[in-house]
């Protein structure tokens, strides 16, 4: 089992930028894939981006590549969530989870608290 906490959301302007971090506590960060997930308000919760447990391959959902990125840092067992040119359809509560399947969107573990991201336009 691994505890996730999400972190580094918050209010910006269409255009800017945020860092989301999901830090991880478990027996071995680096032996597993992890995902970024998003739920707008009245929407189902819907695929961000998730990398392999090497930091090797990644996945991204149409609607966010080539703006956003995601990384890992395994010394630190956390997770990042670089976005950039956020868009007020970005808004939505984050969530990150370990992940498991071809595409690496599968998600296995139990949804934290997510951390809120709003893009105003």
């Amino acid at each position: 089992q691994v505890q996730l906490v999400e972190s580094g959301g918050g209010l910006v302007q269409a255009g800017g930028s945020l860092r989301l971090s999901c830090a991880a506590s478990g027996r071995t960060f680096s032996s597993y894939a992890m995902g970024w997930f998003r739920q707008a308000p009245g929407k189902e919760r819907e695929f961000v981006a998730a990398l392999s447990w090497s930091g090797g391959t990644r996945y991204y959902a149409d609607s966010v590549k080539d703006r956003f990125t995601i990384s890992r840092d395994n010394t630190k067992n956390t997770v990042y969530l670089q976005m950039n040119s956020l868009k007020p359809e970005d808004t939505a509560v984050y969530y990150c989870n370990v992940v498991i399947g071809a595409a690496l969107g599968e998600p296995i573990g139990n949804w934290g608290q997510g951390t809120q991201v709003t893009v105003s336009s």
